[in-house]
């Protein structure tokens, strides 16, 4: 097992994550293959994406780290390589070949837990969810660079805090993300603290019913006041970006995005985005292929406006949330609600703390 992409921080006492790959690189060379640990699966996590079942199943493990062994074929579905996207049926067999370490729950000995200090802005919490406005710059998940500091770990070590989960109890369900966002994009963000939560969560999703909006400043101005950007995506292996292509190409996937501009100001377009279809990079690479990339975004974005701007990090947040579900389900006393950040610091900067007057919510 190759452990070389993980980091270990060097100053300070090491969290307990940081030990557990500490001591796994050490052994690495005395293991050269890792034993394999099958799991059958029970009708409650029928209908199941393979990847979110393991993220939920087994908390040492962060996004990173699944999405690599997905990567090196260290995951099977019923004796086959599997895909992260792959849906699962009760009485599956999934093969997982990774260290026992990462597939086990926490004990009272890990006590990561208890030494986080949750710094959570709490929009909204019941027995089955919770939403939770994100600062940008925390990431959302766990991965090869960071175990402690996410919004997944933090949210965890609040619920087990209050007495609301407890890591010991067989079978308990794990905290999980229902979506995510870009670490330094803000935001909203759900989760699931049920089985049957995310299961919802993740079909309304999927079928467009949980209603996501943006909002954005850009450089430049569009060239129509509204529209939708159409594209197709697609993000080379190993590749940081996503490239953006105007028709329909081999490997790609089709990315929209319904736009309004709300206000312009030296030189700047506030924005508000509704996505139509949820990919990688999604707003930050259309804007930027349409000419009017977003402000602060190293990566899509124009260096020489931000420098004339002085900004740092991309000028997006994921401000509004809401549920528009079609058919009856476990959430129907809250069909309809939707949910607003408090506050989106760059757009109070650029256009005042009262920018949402140019709003006009359909």
């Amino acid at each position: 097992m190759n452990l070389a992409g993980f980091r270990v921080r060097k100053s300070g006492r090491k969290p307990y994550t940081a030990v557990l790959y500490s001591r796994l690189q050490q052994s690495s060379a005395r293991k050269e293959v890792c034993a394999m640990r099958a799991f059958t699966i029970d009708p409650q996590s029928a209908d199941r994406r393979i990847d979110k079942w393991m993220l939920a199943s087994f908390p040492a493990l962060g996004y990173g780290l699944v999405r690599s062994a997905f990567r090196k074929k260290d995951v099977r579905l019923n004796g086959r390589h599997a895909a992260p996207d792959a849906r699962l049926k009760a009485g599956d067999v999934v093969q997982i070949y990774l260290d026992d370490e990462l597939l086990r729950q926490p004990e009272k000995r890990d006590r990561f837990l208890l030494n986080i200090r949750p710094r959570l802005n709490i929009l909204y919490r019941d027995a089955r969810f919770m939403l939770i406005d994100k600062p940008a710059g925390l990431i959302c998940h766990p991965d090869a660079h960071e175990k402690v500091r996410t919004l997944l770990t933090e949210a965890q070590a609040f619920l087990y805090q209050k007495g609301l989960w407890d890591s010991m109890r067989p079978g308990a369900f794990a905290p999980a993300l229902a979506n995510r966002i870009d670490r330094f994009t803000g935001g909203l963000v759900m989760i699931a603290l049920t089985e049957e939560a995310l299961r919802e969560l993740d079909m309304r999703i999927r079928l467009c019913e949980v209603e996501k909006r943006y909002v954005c400043i850009v450089s430049g101005c569009p060239r129509s006041m509204s529209g939708t950007l159409t594209d197709w995506l697609v993000k080379p292996e190993g590749a940081k970006r996503v490239a953006v292509c105007d028709r329909e190409t081999k490997g790609a996937k089709l990315a929209q995005t319904a736009y309004r501009v709300l206000a312009r100001r030296d030189g700047l377009s506030l924005v508000e985005c509704t996505l139509l279809t949820g990919r990688t990079h999604q707003i930050r690479a259309q804007f930027a292929h349409a000419s009017t990339p977003l402000l602060g975004d190293t990566q899509y974005g124009d260096a020489r406006v931000n420098r004339r701007f002085g900004v740092e990090g991309q000028a997006l947040y994921a401000y509004r949330l809401a549920f528009r579900f079609k058919t009856p389900g476990p959430l129907d006393d809250l069909n309809g609600q939707s949910w607003e950040a408090p506050r989106v610091p760059f757009a109070e900067e650029r256009f005042g703390a009262d920018w949402k007057r140019y709003i006009t919510q359909d």
